[in-house]
C-alpha cells in the first residue's frame, strides 16, 4: 500500500457506483482526463481491467466486484470523519434538486414533499422530471436526476433502494355506476364489466397481472399510460380501474368516483425511493434522501375501505 493514493480508492468508488467518467469527474470537480488517468493507475496496481465499456456505462469486472465493499467502507469511514464540516443546513442553505416521479407521485406525494420543504427548507427547489423506470437508474448515475421513486423492485450497484411506504390495491368506479353498488365487488360482478388499465413507464403492472390471471385481460376495453387520465374517464364512463388505495383516495376526493374492496387479493406495492450511494452524494443530497424518507415513509393511505381478510 506504500505507492497506492488513498484518492485512487474515491474514484474507484465513484467510477463503479456511477458507471460513468463523466460524473466522477463532475463529482469530484476534475477533469476527463485525470479520472481517465487514476483509472490507469487502478488498472496496474490491481493487474485488471477493472471496468468494461458497455451500452449502459462502465461495468465492474469480478475482480472490481470484489475490492468495491472494503475500498467503499474505506471511503465511507474517511468521508463520516470530514462530515461535520460539510453538512448543508435546510434552513439557510439553497439547493436545487431534479427528481424522478410518475404521475401519482405528482399527485399525491409531490405536494406533501413541496409543503414540508417549504416550512423546512425555504431556499430548496425541485424540479420534478417524467419517470421512466427503465432509464431512471441510468440518469441517476449520470447525475441527470438526484433520486427518484418507484413501485417497482430495482436492484443494481449503482443505486440505494430507501423503502417508503407499502400499499394494496382497491377497485374504482363511477360514484353513480350503474351496477355496482356498495364499498365490495364480487368476481362474477368484475368479470361482466369492461375494463380500464395502465400500462407504460410508471411501473405498475400488479393490476394488469391480475387480470390476466384471472383470465379477465379480454375485458379490458381501454389502456392508458396514466393513472391520473382514470378518474375523468371512470366518472364519464361505466369502466371499471384497479388503482392503489392512496391514489383512490386522492382522486375521490375530486372526482365523482368511489372505492371498492376486491374479490382477490394483489400483492400490495411498495413505494420506495432511490439514490446514489451516500459516498457519492453530495451534503445537499444526503440531506434529500433523509427528507425523502422522513416526509414520504408515513402510510399514506387513510383507509377508507374495510381491511382485507387475511
Amino acid at each position: 500500500m506504500a505507492d497506492f493514493d488513498l484518492n485512487l480508492a474515491r474514484v474507484f468508488v465513484l467510477l463503479y457506483e456511477t458507471g460513468s467518467v463523466t460524473v466522477t469527474a463532475e463529482t469530484l470537480h476534475v477533469t476527463q482526463p485525470t479520472v481517465s488517468y487514476s483509472l490507469g493507475k487502478l488498472r496496474r496496481h490491481f493487474g485488471d481491467e477493472l471496468f468494461r465499456r458497455t451500452g449502459r456505462g462502465l461495468a465492474p469486472t469480478s475482480v472490481a466486484q470484489r475490492i468495491y465493499e472494503p475500498l467503499h467502507r474505506a471511503v465511507a469511514e474517511i468521508d463520516g470523519a470530514l462530515r461535520q464540516s460539510e453538512e448543508f443546513d435546510p434552513t439557510i442553505d439553497a439547493a436545487r434538486f431534479t427528481l424522478a416521479l410518475s404521475d401519482l407521485g405528482e399527485v399525491t406525494l409531490l405536494p406533501r414533499l413541496v409543503a414540508a420543504a417549504r416550512a423546512r427548507a425555504p431556499r430548496v427547489s425541485f424540479t420534478v422530471a417524467a419517470l421512466d423506470v427503465d432509464d431512471a437508474e441510468r440518469q441517476l448515475g449520470r447525475g441527470e436526476i438526484d433520486a427518484f421513486v418507484a413501485t417497482p423492485v430495482l436492484t443494481s450497484h449503482r443505486t440505494v433502494r430507501i423503502p417508503l411506504f407499502r400499499e394494496r390495491y382497491v377497485g374504482m368506479v363511477a360514484a353513480d355506476h350503474p351496477r355496482i353498488h356498495g364499498d365490495a365487488v364480487g368476481f362474477d360482478e368484475l368479470a361482466a364489466e369492461h375494463h380500464a388499465t395502465v400500462f407504460g413507464p410508471s411501473g405498475h403492472i400488479g393490476p394488469r397481472t391480475s387480470l390476466a390471471t384471472h383470465g379477465l385481460l379480454d375485458r379490458v376495453a381501454l389502456e392508458v399510460t396514466r393513472f391520473s387520465l382514470l378518474p375523468y374517464l371512470l366518472e364519464a364512463t361505466d369502466l371499471v380501474a384497479i388503482v392503489p388505495e392512496y391514489v383512490g383516495e386522492t382522486f375521490t376526493s375530486s372526482h365523482a368516483v368511489r372505492l371498492l374492496r376486491l374479490p382477490f387479493e394483489i400483492e400490495p406495492i411498495e413505494v420506495a425511493a432511490y439514490a446514489r450511494h451516500e459516498t457519492s452524494r453530495s451534503p445537499a443530497q444526503r440531506w434529500l434522501v433523509s427528507f425523502l424518507a422522513e416526509v414520504l415513509g408515513e402510510q399514506v393511505s387513510a383507509a377508507q375501505l374495510p381491511p382485507l381478510e387475511r
